[in-house]
């Protein structure tokens, strides 16, 4: 009850600012005179543009002017908009596996085959933009313990700019056979919409604001939802207050897992040194709730934050400080803990690809197994155009799970998970793409990895996907 009053109260919020938000918009369009018709699709993009030179490609990029204590990722720009359009598109890609995804089951090899149907739109205005990306469809499985089902992955995030504000509204939903964390791997399976050049750029929400999947022995499937609503004025043409609230869910469909809400507050002012670096401070509120469990985590996170952004080039953002965390239900006798939150993130532009490197420690959700937990993880990408059609690119990631306060004499449970991955994607013309990717996934445990006897304290599995993507030319809508 509490978790629909808490979607409820969302919902109301996010209609309330659309709907004062239209007016605004059907201001600014009045005066504009309408397009013509095309009478064919031009290009919205340069499909050869890896050919092209690094200071040209930095000119056909719009510079990242999100906040450095905003609830987005970083990016190096986004391309420059020619035209509004939608692109539909189907894929089908089949997950060939070392083990089950559960591991109370016997290893063998088994084989996913998942069939989407997929969505990129991206509606450009004079000082307003709304991007949306999709993914769904159903899937069957040798797996007798995954079976057949469905899954589906919606991005949207909609931006208003204005001379002196910035509104932002963002939301992230997934219902996947099992974790998020590495699922699809590097390949076009892992992220909803279109890929290719066509793909609508949306940086997502950061890792810390939305509910944690990184324990991959959780049970079964799962449904996550993370809604955001940022808002930013400049005070002065070198300093900007940035107001942000999140609220985010994980609800598991089968028992023994811990679902979560998650009601975020985050405040923070930047103050630009240069054109290039910006210093500030964020405050941040977490509050975690578990239904069905008397435990409550309320944690309070004062943080500074440097960054620097040079369009194409280069994004950073560090961000560290103190954290307290409270405790409704004490843990070992104590109601509350003093320790240190961070954050990082890293994304440099080489000439035909990119590295993008992140961290964040400090208290979240539990990932479907504990109360709230203390998480380090660590995530790295390289990625490069390796000729004309074909791209390759090598994931790593790192996440480890510790509970947040022991018994004493007896040492914290936790759970340690390593992604590693590569993978290949080639060009079949303007409207197709196919792709093969690896991914190894290891848990190690200090304690059993499930409620069976049988399971041991670690899991391996490997992964082999192959991807092969369809898409229409771009529906222009204006």
């Amino acid at each position: 009850m509490n978790c629909w009053r808490g979607s409820t109260r969302v919902i109301v919020c996010l209609t309330a600012a659309c709907l004062w938000v239209v007016p605004l918009i059907a201001q600014q369009e009045q005066g504009e005179k309408p397009k013509p018709a095309a009478r064919e699709t031009p290009p919205l993009f340069d499909t050869n543009s890896e050919q092209r030179e690094t200071d040209q490609e930095t000119q056909n990029v719009r510079p990242d002017n999100g906040p450095m204590s905003g609830v987005q990722n970083l990016s190096l720009g986004t391309p420059e908009v020619r035209h509004s359009y939608w692109v539909p598109g189907i894929e089908y890609s089949n997950a060939i596996r070392s083990n089950s995804v559960s591991p109370t089951a016997a290893s063998a090899w088994n084989s996913t085959s998942f069939i989407s149907g997929n969505l990129s739109l991206l509606e450009a205005w004079s000082h307003s933009l709304l991007s949306v990306n999709f993914s769904g469809g159903g899937f069957a499985s040798t797996d007798a313990k995954q079976g057949n089902g469905q899954y589906h992955q919606l991005a949207t995030a909609f931006e208003i700019d204005q001379r002196r504000w910035q509104m932002l509204f963002v939301d992230q939903f997934s219902y996947l056979p099992q974790s998020a964390y590495g699922f699809g791997g590097t390949s076009a399976l892992a992220t909803p919409g279109i890929t290719g050049t066509l793909s609508v750029p949306l940086p997502g929400l950061q890792s810390s604001y939305v509910p944690g999947q990184s324990v991959l022995t959780t049970i079964g499937p799962r449904y996550s939802n993370a809604s955001a609503m940022q808002l930013t004025y400049a005070v002065s043409p070198r300093s900007s207050v940035t107001l942000a609230g999140v609220y985010g869910i994980l609800r598991f469909v089968d028992a023994g897992n811990v679902n979560n809400d998650t009601a975020i507050l985050s405040t923070g002012y930047n103050y630009l040194m240069s054109r290039k670096d910006t210093i500030g401070l964020v405050y941040l509120f977490n509050a975690y709730h578990f239904p069905g469990n008397p435990q409550a985590l309320g944690d309070h996170a004062a943080q500074l934050a440097y960054g620097r952004k040079i369009t194409g080039k280069l994004a950073l953002r560090l961000a560290g400080g103190p954290e307290v965390t409270l405790f409704r239900v004490p843990i070992a006798n104590s109601s509350r803990r003093v320790s240190g939150s961070g954050r990082g993130a890293l994304i440099y532009g080489l000439e035909r690809g990119s590295v993008e490197l992140s961290y964040t420690h400090g208290v979240s959700g539990g990932s479907g197994v504990f109360t709230g937990s203390d998480l380090d993880q660590v995530n790295a990408t390289w990625n490069r155009q390796l000729s004309r059609v074909w791209r390759g690119s090598v994931n790593f990631g790192y996440a480890r799970n510790r509970q947040i306060l022991s018994v004493s004499g007896l040492a914290p449970l936790s759970y340690d998970t390593w992604l590693a991955g590569a993978g290949l994607s080639r060009a079949l013309g303007r409207t197709a793409d196919f792709s093969v990717a690896y991914q190894a996934q290891i848990q190690n445990s200090n304690v059993a990895i499930c409620g069976n006897p049988a399971c041991g304290t670690n899991y391996t599995a490997h992964q082999i996907f192959l991807t092969v993507g369809w898409h229409t030319r771009p529906l222009v809508l204006r």
